[in-house]
């Protein structure tokens, strides 16, 4: 018994040696277009940017809740749909302007959220 056990185990192992790969549906492309947003600073408030920076345009994002059952809408999630849009515009950082959460059903949404700002293009990145 106790050469059965060892004998076993080593042929286990054995099994799972081979030349495996690994295929996935994932997109590269996607993966990077997923988190582009993460390369554009914020600055809102207090936050302003440093330096001499260049403007490449509005952007906004906005958020909607269609149907009761939905998740609420949400700043955050608003601010980061214009984080992306600036990323779109090659901006590295986004001056927040406004955000708005609009919590009075209209036709469309139970509630929505937007954030307005300006995608901008920074020599120094404030950490």
């Amino acid at each position: 018994m106790k050469y059965l056990l060892p004998s076993v185990f080593i042929l286990l192992l054995g099994g799972c040696a081979g030349e495996y790969t690994f295929n996935s549906n994932l997109d590269s492309d996607a993966i990077n277009d997923y988190f582009k947003a993460s390369d554009v600073t914020v600055y809102e408030g207090t936050l302003q940017p440093v330096g001499p920076f260049e403007v490449k345009g509005m952007v906004e994002g906005e958020t909607c809740q269609v149907s009761e059952n939905d998740a609420p809408a949400s700043v955050s999630e608003a601010r980061t749909l214009a984080r992306r849009a600036a990323a779109d515009k090659q901006a590295n950082g986004l001056v927040i302007k406004n955000c708005l959460l609009i919590e009075e059903a209209s036709q469309n949404c139970v509630s929505r959220a937007l954030c307005v700002g300006q995608a901008i293009v920074t020599t120094n990145i404030q950490q």
